[in-house]
């Protein structure tokens, strides 16, 4: 990745993502990742450095089944989330990681507060990236959600995109 990438150029990505994700401008969202990119959000208390091919995943997604799953939340059939849920995606305390070649691996920690008939959700936890170079633009090669939560209770479900 270019060195001439800083943290501010970053924190400004993330923030992005963030108002994507909140304003359900879901396709525009998913052009933020690569064709070879992973979506991925562990269970509740599993370790950063899992793989889903040896643990149990809400959602491990690559590039064609998160392109499926932003098809399948924008319809009114998604009955989990129609109507949608209004969200507030608030991201801090962004940090690099490190530079791998033409990778770079970011942290951030994340609260999302969701609002759907009524109830009000809280998700809080911390966001481990993989970004690169593409395109003259910074892209997503990884991102997982890690939930900082004892359980998903009273959530009962992950329906957003983290």
């Amino acid at each position: 990745m270019s060195a001439n990438i800083n943290r501010i150029d970053i924190e400004e990505f993330l923030y992005r993502e963030a108002a994507l994700l909140d304003a359900w401008k879901l396709e525009e969202w998913l052009t933020l990742f690569t064709e070879d990119a992973h979506y991925f959000v562990p269970t509740v208390g599993t370790a950063t450095d899992v793989q889903p091919d040896n643990t149990l995943f809400y959602i491990a997604d690559d590039r064609l089944r998160l392109k499926e799953r932003v098809i399948r939340l924008q319809k009114k059939g998604a009955h989990v989330e129609w109507p949608r849920s209004r969200t507030r995606h608030l991201v801090s305390n962004v940090l690099i990681d490190s530079r791998d070649g033409e990778d770079m691996v970011v942290s951030a920690a994340f609260s999302i507060y969701r609002f759907k008939n009524g109830n009000s959700d809280n998700y809080v936890g911390s966001y481990r990236y993989r970004l690169c170079i593409e395109s003259d633009a910074i892209r997503i090669r990884e991102k997982r959600c890690m939930l900082d939560m004892d359980a998903l209770r009273p959530h009962g479900r992950v329906s957003i995109i983290l």
